[in-house]
């Protein structure tokens, strides 16, 4: 017998008023060990036949403001109502959607901006004379790895209603445990990827002799003379 049939016989016997351990002895009666426990019909017995009503349009709601990020499992099993049923509610009687929040990006200074384009315009002019090319260019960065990320970009989704702004993710805590990487590479590959051991101190002689010396090394290894 198929679950849905459980669902809508154990809804029908409640909305007659009949306890939880009656319904599952006549399930039991009629269909043995192929019935429903009775810990599933107490739960199904929770969930009424109109789950439209005020009541849970009205819970549901409060749990989306609670947490604009919960998911429709979540609220599925803080609420005791079915996936389509709230998705009905959320879409028909509250009209929200779900957005994926932006990452607010850091800001540079007007210096640091101009500074950037007078060094592309430089170097372009170097492409277009022949001076170099893409595949010889080295570029390298340095940044902090999270040993765990924020979350992932279907995570960060919350429901807003149609016409409000999307919401921002805060970004982790300086606290965080966190890795160091200076990784240096060309348009076809990395060339260098240096791991800094938490604790070290780093100065110009330590990238030097870490990072820079290592890369020289390596694109001598790369493109021999």
């Amino acid at each position: 017998m198929e679950k849905e049939y459980f669902r809508f016989y154990i809804k029908v016997r409640t909305v007659l008023h009949i306890e939880p351990i009656a319904i599952h002895n006549e399930l039991h009666t009629v269909l043995g060990d192929e019935a429903p426990r009775l810990r599933t019909v107490q739960r199904w017995s929770k969930w009424p036949i109109t789950e439209t009503t005020p009541e849970n349009i009205r819970q549901v709601h409060n749990l989306i403001n609670d947490d604009p990020y919960v998911t429709v499992d979540e609220l599925k099993a803080q609420s005791n109502l079915s996936h389509g049923i709230i998705q009905r509610i959320i879409s028909n009687h509250l009209q929200l959607k779900k957005v994926t929040a932006r990452y607010v990006p850091k800001h540079s200074t007007n210096f640091q901006k101009a500074e950037r384009v007078r060094l592309c315009q430089e170097n372009l002019l170097k492409f277009e004379q022949g001076v170099w090319r893409l595949c010889d260019v080295v570029t390298g960065n340095e940044s902090w790895f999270y040993y765990k990320q924020i979350c992932q970009k279907s995570s960060n989704a919350a429901w807003v209603a149609r016409g409000d702004p999307s919401p921002a993710v805060v970004q982790c805590s300086h606290f965080a445990p966190k890795t160091l990487l200076c990784i240096f590479f060309k348009s076809t590959d990395p060339v260098l990827i240096h791991s800094v051991k938490r604790g070290q101190i780093i100065d110009h002689q330590y990238y030097i002799n870490n990072c820079l010396r290592p890369v020289i090394n390596e694109i001598g290894k790369q493109r021999p003379a």
